[in-house]
C-alpha cells in the first residue's frame, strides 16, 4: 500500500499536470487562444502561480508534505508544458517536448517507486533532482546543444525516425528500471550500501534473472535515448561515454560490497548472469 508521502506526491504531480492540460489543450485545439506561445503559456503560468501560493496555506513551509508537494508540482508543471510543446510547437521544437516529458516523469517516478517499494528509505533525495553536479552539467549541456542546433540547423531536429528510436529507448529504460526497483523492493537503494542490513537479501528473480544490474541498464539506455530524441550528435556521444564510465565504476564498487555481503552465493550468480551493460563485467574474482 502506498505511504502517505507517496499519496501527497501523486496528487500534487497529477493535479498540476492534469489541471494545466485540461485547461489549456481545449483552448489551443479549438483556437480559443491565439497559436502563439505568449498566449498559450499565460493560462498554465497563472494556474501554476495560484497553485504555488495555495501550497503554503495547505502546509507550512517547514512541513515535509509541503516540500514533497512543491517538488511534485514543479515536475508536473514541466510535464504539462512539455506535452504542449510536443503537441503544438513547430516540428523542430517538438523533440524538446518529448524529452521534457521523459525527464519530468523519470524524476517523479523515482520518488513514487521508492514510496511504493521501499518507503523506509524515502526522502526528498528520492526525486534524484540533486543527483550530482556532473548530472546537472550534462543536462544543461544537452539543452544548449539543442537550442544552438535548432537555431542554425533546424532541419536536424525534424527527423521522425530519431524521435521514434529515442522514445523507444526511453520507454524501455524507464520500464526496466522501475521493474528492477519494484522487484528488489526493500533491497533497492539509490545509494550504494556498505553495511549489510539483517533483512538484506540477494535478488535473483524477475528481471534480475536476466541481468545483474537492471536498474543501471535501464538508466543507461534511458540517458542515451533522451539525446537521440533531441538529435544531439555531440551529446549522444558524450552521454554514451560518460554513462558507460559512470556505470562501469559504480558496478565495480557495488559488486565488491555484494561479494562481501553474500559470498559464494553472489559469485555463483555472477557466473550465471551478465551485468546487462555492454562491455562491463563488474568486479571479477580471480579463480585459483
Amino acid at each position: 500500500m502506498m505511504c502517505q508521502e507517496g499519496v501527497v506526491s501523486l496528487k500534487s504531480y497529477c493535479g498540476t499536470a492534469g489541471g494545466i492540460l485540461l485547461i489549456t489543450v481545449p483552448q489551443v485545439y479549438y483556437e480559443i487562444v491565439p497559436a502563439i506561445w505568449g498566449a498559450i503559456l499565460w493560462g498554465p503560468l497563472l494556474y501554476f502561480a495560484i497553485l504555488n501560493m495555495a501550497l503554503p496555506l495547505i502546509w507550512k513551509f517547514n512541513n515535509p508534505s509541503y516540500q514533497i508537494a512543491v517538488r511534485s508540482c514543479n515536475l508536473g508543471f514541466v510535464f504539462a508544458i512539455s506535452v504542449l510543446i510536443a503537441a503544438f510547437a513547430t516540428p523542430n521544437w517538438r523533440p524538446f517536448g518529448y524529452y521534457g516529458c521523459f525527464l519530468s516523469f523519470f524524476h517523479y517516478s523515482e520518488y513514487l517507486s521508492i514510496a511504493w517499494a521501499n518507503p523506509t528509505t524515502l526522502s526528498l533525495d528520492s526525486f534524484m533532482l540533486n543527483h550530482s553536479l556532473h548530472y546537472h552539467i550534462a543536462a544543461v549541456t544537452s539543452w544548449v546543444e539543442f537550442c544552438v542546433e535548432t537555431v542554425f540547423y533546424p532541419q536536424l531536429k525534424c527527423y521522425r525516425f530519431m524521435w521514434i528510436i529515442g522514445i523507444s529507448l526511453c520507454i524501455f529504460g524507464e520500464v526496466l528500471r522501475k521493474l528492477a526497483m519494484i522487484t528488489a523492493r526493500s533491497n533497492f537503494n539509490h545509494v550504494v550500501q556498505y553495511v549489510k542490513n539483517k533483512d538484506h537479501k540477494l535478488i535473483t528473480n524477475g528481471v534480475y534473472a536476466y541481468m545483474r544490474h537492471p536498474s543501471y541498464v535501464g538508466w543507461f539506455w534511458w540517458s542515451i535515448g533522451t539525446q537521440i530524441i533531441l538529435s544531439n550528435p555531440i551529446c549522444i556521444l558524450f552521454y554514451t561515454l560518460a554513462s558507460w564510465k559512470f556505470f562501469k565504476d559504480r558496478v565495480f564498487i557495488e559488486e565488491l560490497t555484494l561479494l562481501q555481503f553474500f559470498g559464494q552465493d553472489y559469485l555463483n550468480y555472477q557466473l550465471q548472469v551478465p551485468t546487462g551493460l555492454p562491455f562491463i563485467k563488474g568486479y571479477e574474482v580471480k579463480q585459483q
